[in-house]
């Protein structure tokens, strides 16, 4: 699987694609492949947060676990889905406090593209998932590959808000710089967690805030 992501990653990614851990991964969705055990998303789109978001673009990060395991569902972007898929609740509750926040209107769509166009990483923790099989992936490799990304921006970067939502969020943070970066936690969107501390956590006007009052563009939030 030839990764299809943006040239600035690859610079500062450097030879990790060829690292053993990466070939074994390589190895592993091919042998799934081989197999007829398909996973989501589709390879082209395994890296799709890398391929829309360029590094010197980075303003603002959130980290979510694992791909969607539905059909249709994974598009390579956390809490994203395309055009013409039902919302998950999830991400329903993360449009519920958009509009609540900023007064922004919550989208027919739920596709996120925009945000990683205008440089909001949208990162899973792990990359890829087996159909209707939650983190079936995990430990094959991904999160180290991620950790990498994470860690890359924390040391290469300034200014970044990340925006960590749930425990498992806050833990893969943790290796952020807080005295070089911002660093926003709440609960998860979840439907079991999301009236715990998501809802009223207004992440997305806080963020703006501490990018303007770094003298950098707030992103806009409008899908």
């Amino acid at each position: 699987m030839q990764p299809r992501i943006d040239e600035s990653w690859r610079a500062v990614l450097g030879d990790e694609f060829e690292q053993p851990y990466m070939r074994d991964l390589r190895a592993f969705l091919a042998a799934e492949l081989q197999a007829g055990r398909r996973f989501f998303p589709p390879a082209a789109l395994v890296f799709n947060a890398l391929a829309l978001t360029p590094f010197e673009d980075v303003r603002v990060v959130i980290l979510g676990q694992d791909p969607y395991h539905g059909q249709g569902q994974a598009m390579g972007l956390c809490f994203s889905v395309p055009p013409g898929v039902p919302q998950p609740p999830s991400l329903q509750n993360i449009f519920k406090e958009l509009a609540s926040d900023l007064g922004v209107a919550p989208p027919s769509s739920g596709d996120l593209t925009a945000w990683a166009r205008r440089g909001v990483l949208l990162l899973n923790a792990v990359l890829t998932v087996a159909p209707r099989s939650p983190s079936s992936h995990a430990g094959k490799g991904w999160e180290r590959f991620t950790d990498r990304v994470v860690a890359e921006l924390s040391s290469r970067r300034e200014g970044i808000v990340f925006l960590l939502w749930g425990k498992y969020a806050q833990q893969k943070g943790g290796v952020v710089d807080r005295s070089r970066h911002h660093v926003l936690s709440a609960a998860h969107p979840s439907p079991y967690s999301a009236a715990g501390g998501f809802f009223g956590c207004r992440h997305f006007s806080r963020a703006n805030e501490l990018l303007v009052g770094d003298g950098r563009e707030p992103v806009d939030w409008r899908l």
